[in-house]
């Protein structure tokens, strides 16, 4: 039988290499947003850690984890995390902008945040806030898996605050009125679009090509770019996608997982069809 300290060592190891693979990506997926790159991704919202795994293992930068929409919950985001977090850079959008599903989502091993429906500075700085330890917020302390369960603690709280990205969306015709204070606040380290809902707020719900709908994006684009804040995209098309890019998108999300099963299957059955 293994000997409890051949267990420990063994167990000691894991959490090394685990906690160096999540610390390559807190790293990676902030300085290299920080640095000018394009990272590209894709939305998580199955609630199936294989369908992450292989979306995972085609290439992409990150992955955006919806825990907002849909059936996503904690234990099925720390099961994909625990898929795909070796992999990927794993950005969570928590369920609402507030301090315990920040703090949960940050604990069991998000690389960062997206905060939805944030509208004005104050809930920007709030969300900043819950997200970084002390003394540059007040994020609680505990032992949880991004602390390797408690051996890497001491060195998880160490490089946190600097590693761990923090995003706000701005969907909200009120967040686009008070981009120019949003995009001050310190520790923000992108803006994440949100097109559909920014069109609901302006009662043009679902035109997101509509001229008034278009120039609140600009203006986010604009005002964000000025201010050396990355911004981010999502697009179920790559015509979509392409159109955001050439607007300055760096953070760029396409597609779904539903979206990709969904057309592969109905392509394959028109094909099988058609030869039939």
């Amino acid at each position: 039988m293994q000997s409890t300290l051949a267990k420990s060592m063994s167990y000691n190891l894991y959490v090394w290499a685990d906690r160096e693979d999540r610390k390559m990506q807190n790293a990676c997926f902030k300085a290299r947003l920080a640095n000018g790159e394009k990272l590209f991704g894709t939305m998580i919202t199955l609630p199936t850690p294989a369908t992450a795994e292989i979306l995972a293992s085609v290439g992409f930068d990150w992955v955006f984890i919806d825990g907002e929409h849909g059936p996503l919950g904690i234990t099925e985001i720390l099961s994909i995390l625990q898929a795909v977090s070796h992999r990927v850079s794993c950005i969570v959008r928590v369920p609402e902008a507030a301090e315990t599903p920040i703090k949960k989502m940050l604990d069991i091993g998000a690389h960062g945040i997206i905060a939805p429906q944030v509208q004005t500075a104050r809930q920007a700085e709030d969300v900043v806030r819950w997200s970084k330890y002390s003394p540059l917020g007040s994020r609680g302390v505990g032992l949880a898996r991004a602390h390797g369960y408690g051996p890497k603690f001491a060195e998880y709280i160490e490089t946190a605050n600097d590693e761990i990205a923090v995003i706000v969306q701005a969907e909200h015709i009120t967040a686009v009125e008070n981009i120019e204070s949003i995009v001050r606040v310190k520790g923000i380290d992108a803006i994440q679009l949100g097109p559909y809902d920014l069109s609901a707020s302006m009662g043009k719900m679902g035109q997101i090509t509509d001229p008034e709908v278009v120039a609140a994006i600009d203006r986010i684009y604009t005002v964000s770019k000025a201010a050396g804040i990355p911004v981010g995209c999502f697009g179920v098309t790559t015509d979509a996608v392409q159109t955001d890019m050439q607007r300055g998108a760096r953070m760029i999300c396409a597609g779904t997982d539903t979206l990709f099963l969904s057309s592969a299957a109905s392509d394959t059955l028109a094909a099988i069809k058609g030869t039939s």
